[in-house]
């Protein structure tokens, strides 16, 4: 069969082309970009498409859950729930699309989505028809959808149906649809497999286009981030402020910890318990903090945080408590503390095992009491602060050694909160970086390209002995480095000093999984020894070889992928190939005259 034809289709103005697109998957883009993108990482449990953690589902558990849901919720409540998770998903890939395919043709860009989706398996798409009008907002799409899992897991459970069962697949296509054209557009299943067709027949218009019973289906919604294609896109990742979560737009996460953190702090927020923040050093204890103390009614008075360990020991009363004139050399004035400046409000302590015994009794006596004594004075004053402390350390080990009071132990200890680790968090780094790209690209007034294929890995894959801080600080140095327009590579990422990261397994030209030993050489190191031999020539075979060079290199370091090693030679991949074809064709060239 030929390549799919794009061309101009009749209009009765040239502003207003149509572009049509008739054929099948063959005439699709190369999918190694996309392949590229998907990362196994078995020591973990994990496996990653781009940023987004996926699951590898068998056929017939897929089956069972599909007959579970119709069985307990009703077949149209389960129709309804599968097509508004098809629907969730098709938006987000229409954002993946933006990322991977910026500035290629339109039907290249739009071939994302029959790509990821076949990637998922869940059958393959052969393009009947598709029509865009940019100019009009024009849209229709007509397609085959070959070996479609949810119609083989009906007929396998269930049997033939009275109706169409691609559920997932209309949803998806309707939301990857109505992202990628920036107008709602419905694709329903005009034949289907379970029906006793010869194939799943999908067919895509804008919604009013199609009468009212499909027009009113819920789940049709666009999501937040839908917009033309073409235009800039407010969920890209240097475009938008990161999206909020919960009530601080400061605080990001979405995994299970984070969540759990978090519903912790809904129920401590409208009370003014003590609340003690567990956690390793950099994993965001002031951060939750400073959360908590906006999601309460104290979020209008101030907030006052106070490193406990940076504060010297002979100052650590008079910083906390205040002090009055004479009381020691030095203190030529009365000052207030930092318990009478959080009048009203919050006090956080930071590393509060750090404090002096000394420190600590007057502490448990400001909770209890809730009054405090400046250093040198007699008067007693009375404040109205809500205490939170943090620690990085065992405070009952520290009670054992003798280095904490008890009494200050339990009472701080009424309500802890957990922060766990970023290593266990994987699920937030997608968002964190992002997050913090926006926030640095911003503030350095750069406009850096997002992330290569292999920082994501690589930060994916990372420990961050350091946490959130660690990732923030790699961060903001790669968006120093990296040239505006230009994707934040590994070399921008990390220093050869770090190690290596967890094996991860990509797929290979074969669809095999090879092994992605997460190793970080560095780059600068392995291109100068690479060239150095070379500039013992002169003239242009030197140059020539040098050019070569680089472009192993690019191939070695993107695994083959040829769209991913161009970007790193900051050419476009036509570009690239036209290099490897005129260095094939000489190669050709040179053993023919060798054979004479």
């Amino acid at each position: 069969m030929d390549a799919p034809e794009i061309r101009p289709a009749p209009s009765a103005s040239s502003a207003n082309l149509t572009y049509l697109w008739q054929g099948d998957t063959r005439g699709f883009p190369d999918v190694e970009d996309l392949v590229g993108r998907l990362r196994f990482a078995p020591s973990e449990g994990r496996i990653w498409l781009d940023d987004q953690r996926s699951i590898l589902m068998r056929g017939s558990a897929f089956g069972s859950l599909r007959r579970e849901l119709l069985e307990s919720i009703g077949f149209t409540r389960a129709r309804a729930v599968l097509k508004r998770v098809g629907y969730a998903e098709g938006t987000r890939d229409a954002d993946l699309a933006r990322r991977v395919r910026p500035e290629g043709n339109m039907f290249d860009a739009f071939a994302v989505g029959p790509q990821v989706h076949a990637l998922s398996g869940f059958g393959w798409l052969e393009v009947v028809e598709l029509r865009f009008d940019p100019a009009t907002d024009g849209f229709y799409g007509e397609f085959l959808l070959r070996d479609s899992v949810e119609a083989d897991a009906h007929l396998k459970t269930l049997g033939v149906s009275a109706e169409a069962v691609c559920w997932t697949a209309i949803g998806y296509g309707s939301g990857y649809s109505s992202a990628f054209a920036g107008r709602p557009i419905i694709v329903d299943e005009v034949e289907c497999r379970a029906m006793g067709h010869a194939h799943c027949k999908l067919v895509g218009r804008p919604v009013e286009e199609w009468d009212r019973r499909i027009r009113k289906a819920a789940y049709f919604r666009p999501q937040e981030f839908v917009n033309r294609f073409g235009k800039p896109s407010e969920s890209a990742d240097t475009d938008a402020p990161a999206a909020p979560t919960g009530p601080a737009v400061d605080v990001v996460g979405i995994s299970a910890g984070f969540g759990a953190a978090v519903h912790l702090l809904g129920k401590a927020a409208p009370t003014d318990v003590t609340v003690l923040f567990l956690g390793e050093t950099g994993v965001g204890k002031e951060v939750f903090a400073r959360m908590l103390h906006r999601m309460g009614p104290r979020a209008e008075h101030p907030f006052i945080a106070v490193n406990c360990a940076a504060l010297p020991e002979n100052l650590i009363e008079a910083e906390l408590f205040g002090v009055v004139k004479g009381a020691y050399t030095g203190a030529s004035d009365s000052r207030p503390g930092r318990f009478e400046r959080a009048s009203g409000g919050t006090l956080f302590l930071d590393e509060i095992g750090t404090l002096t015994l000394s420190a600590q009794a007057k502490l448990l006596r400001a909770l209890q009491e809730g009054e405090i004594e400046r250093v040198g004075d007699s008067q007693t004053r009375k404040v109205d602060v809500r205490l939170l402390a943090a620690t990085n350390v065992d405070l009952k080990t520290a009670v054992t050694d003798g280095t904490f009071r008890e009494d200050l132990y339990y009472r701080l200890t009424t309500f802890p909160v957990r922060i766990p680790p970023l290593r266990e968090r994987r699920d937030d780094i997608p968002l964190l970086m992002r997050h913090f790209l926006h926030r640095f690209s911003e503030r350095h007034h750069k406009k850096v390209g997002g992330f290569a294929p292999q920082a994501v890995e690589a930060l994916l894959s990372f420990d961050f002995p350091g946490n959130i801080r660690e990732l923030e600080n790699m961060i903001e140095r790669a968006v120093l480095l990296a040239d505006d327009g230009e994707p934040i590579s590994l070399s921008h990422l990390f220093s050869s000093s770090q190690g290596a990261l967890p094996a991860t397994f990509g797929v290979d030209a074969h669809g095999q999984l090879a092994s992605h030993q997460g190793s970080m050489p560095d780059p600068d190191e392995t291109l100068r020894e690479r060239l150095a031999p070379l500039l013992q020539s002169t003239g242009t075979s030197a140059l020539e070889a040098a050019e070569q060079t680089l472009i192993e290199l690019a191939l070695e370091q993107a695994d083959g992928n040829l769209a991913q090693a161009a970007r790193q030679l900051g050419i476009s991949r036509r570009q690239l190939a036209y290099r490897l074809d005129k260095r094939s064709a000489a190669q050709e060239q040179d053993q023919a005259h060798s054979d004479r």
